[in-house]
């Protein structure tokens, strides 16, 4: 026991991050968990992210960030993540839910009047960047970093999914259960300081199987469907491309959302079940 302690703890105290080296037939893609609003106190990210960027000439985004600004597609989403035929929230969730919900926007002096036209699952997105805002966590993510970084280095860039895509996806989040989705968003923000603690914690490090535990277990166990959509069945969308990748005389660095690469779904135990080699940097 004394020696297995020694070699966790030898081995725990490497200084390894959630990059790693994908490779197979003497070809290779980088593959690095991101998380998408960080602190400044956050930076620099370790240091396994500028090796990985530094040996790669392509970066691989689930989709075109630069997209994401632009007016068209701010309508689109609001067009399918609000209601545009003058319902609002209190139309769709249950009365109970109603009253949670405005109590806790009250507490926390937002517009209830501004909020009523979204969605559930809009709203459920916009309480929780809300909240991270206050803890200091608003700023610029690992994606958005590398993002420009890769324009100012003029690296070339491709892309996992349209922009399109993404709404579509966010629109689905608790559809059909969408007063369970209000009432677990609201009881995770007194959570919330701690349980982005530790995932931060678990993602810096780059230890897969605490950060499941930790953000993914119990949404995968809770909301199947939601777990199903926007992680297991987007990953099997990723996987052919990702694939193509190794085929290609220049290296590509995928930057995807850690909890992408945690569990057998994940990413990275899918590769290694096709029998490619992963070794975390």
């Amino acid at each position: 026991m004394a020696i297995v302690a020694l070699f966790t703890v030898a081995f725990a105290s490497q200084a390894e991050a959630p990059v790693w080296q994908v490779s197979k037939n003497g070809n290779t893609v980088y593959i690095g968990g991101t998380v998408h609003v960080l602190s400044d106190n956050d930076y620099p990210l370790p240091a396994a992210f500028e090796q990985a960027y530094q040996k790669s000439a392509v970066l691989v985004f689930e989709m075109d960030m630069s997209k994401a600004q632009t007016p068209e597609f701010q309508q689109q989403m609001l067009a399918k993540m609000t209601y545009q035929d003058g319902r609002t929230y209190a139309d769709e969730l249950k009365p109970e839910t109603v009253t949670k919900l405005n109590q806790y926007m009250q507490e926390k002096g937002l517009p209830v009047g501004n909020l009523q036209m979204f969605k559930p699952s809009m709203l459920s997105v916009t309480l929780t960047m809300i909240e991270l805002q206050r803890l200091g966590l608003g700023g610029t993510g690992v994606d958005a970093f590398y993002n420009l970084k890769g324009i100012n280095d003029k690296k070339s860039f491709k892309y996992l999914e349209l922009p399109e895509q993404q709404i579509d996806y966010l629109a689905n989040m608790g559809k059909g259960y969408e007063d369970e989705l209000i009432h677990y968003t609201l009881d995770d923000m007194a959570k919330l300081p701690t349980v982005m603690q530790q995932m931060k914690g678990a993602w810096r490090v780059g230890n897969n199987q605490e950060l499941y535990n930790i953000a993914a277990k119990e949404w995968q166990q809770s909301f199947p469907t939601s777990y199903n959509q926007l992680i297991v069945e987007r990953n099997n969308n990723w996987l052919p491309e990702i694939e193509a990748y190794f085929a290609s005389a220049e290296i590509e660095f995928v930057l995807v959302g850690a909890l992408h690469l945690v569990g057998k779904d994940g990413v990275l135990e899918q590769l290694k079940m096709k029998g490619y080699t992963i070794t975390q940097l």
